[in-house]
């Protein structure tokens, strides 16, 4: 009932599953560029796993009204919890997670943990959500990716996937610039410049011309400050936080 896309040269690698009602939604963007090569050459592992497969009817039903009333459907509990017993191992390199809007904000350091766990297994829901008490009884772990509403989870999916797959040993080329990245240090990251200078009247700035590597090291550290102060003041505060803990 699951199906593997590629990436099984290895034979322990990374691997996300996903619990989803279009599974031909994957690989998607996945299989292209540096996950799509990451995939083929068998970094890490993708499956899918056809939710309708575990209906018990033969009109292979996945939802119901809500109880209480309202609008929408929401999936059932049954349904869900055959499709997650079928796959999940239920074993300690192993994270269950469901793709929320009402879940934790997805962030880098969150993203670190993930990647350095053997298997993820992704539900995607649809309609109004799943049953709450499916979320409680198989423990999932609520992520959301922002505060918007998508029409599923499986754009969502894509998304935490990518943000591991490029962390894991030997997708990067140039691992060294994963450090510097917007987020790796609690801040944004700094403006990047290149050929043609000057390009329609604009220069590069001249420090970074200048091949003094201590200077261009500051320049870079005061444009990540200040581009944070203004675009994300949220961020700043707690890089200063942390700052302040740190030099205490």
């Amino acid at each position: 009932m699951s199906e593997e896309i590629r990436g099984s040269q290895s034979r322990f690698p990374w691997t996300a599953t996903v619990l989803t009602l279009f599974p031909e939604m994957f690989p998607g963007p996945l299989g292209g560029s540096l996950p799509g090569k990451a995939l083929e050459s068998g970094l890490w592992a993708l499956e899918t796993v056809d939710i309708r497969d575990f209906a018990s009817n033969k009109h292979r039903n996945v939802d119901d009204a809500p109880f209480g009333g309202g609008p929408g459907m929401v999936m059932r509990p049954d349904v869900l919890a055959s499709a997650l017993d079928a796959t999940a191992t239920g074993g300690e390199d192993e994270a269950l997670i469901y793709l929320s809007p009402r879940g934790a904000p997805l962030n880098q350091a969150r993203v670190r943990e993930l990647c350095a766990i053997r298997r993820l297994v992704l539900v995607c829901g649809r309609f109004e959500g799943l049953d709450e008490r499916v979320i409680q009884a198989r423990g999932l772990e609520e992520i959301s990716v922002g505060d918007y509403i998508l029409s599923g989870g499986e754009p969502a999916a894509v998304v935490l996937i990518d943000a591991c797959v490029r962390l894991l040993p030997g997708v990067v080329g140039a691992p060294e610039g994963l450090v510097e990245e917007s987020f790796e240090t609690g801040l944004l990251e700094y403006p990047q410049y290149t050929r043609p200078n000057p390009w329609e009247g604009r220069d590069v700035p001249e420090v970074l011309l200048s091949g003094h590597h201590e200077r261009v090291r500051q320049w870079r550290k005061e444009q990540a400050e200040e581009v944070t102060r203004e675009r994300r003041p949220d961020l700043w505060r707690r890089h200063r936080r942390a700052t302040q803990t740190n030099e205490e």
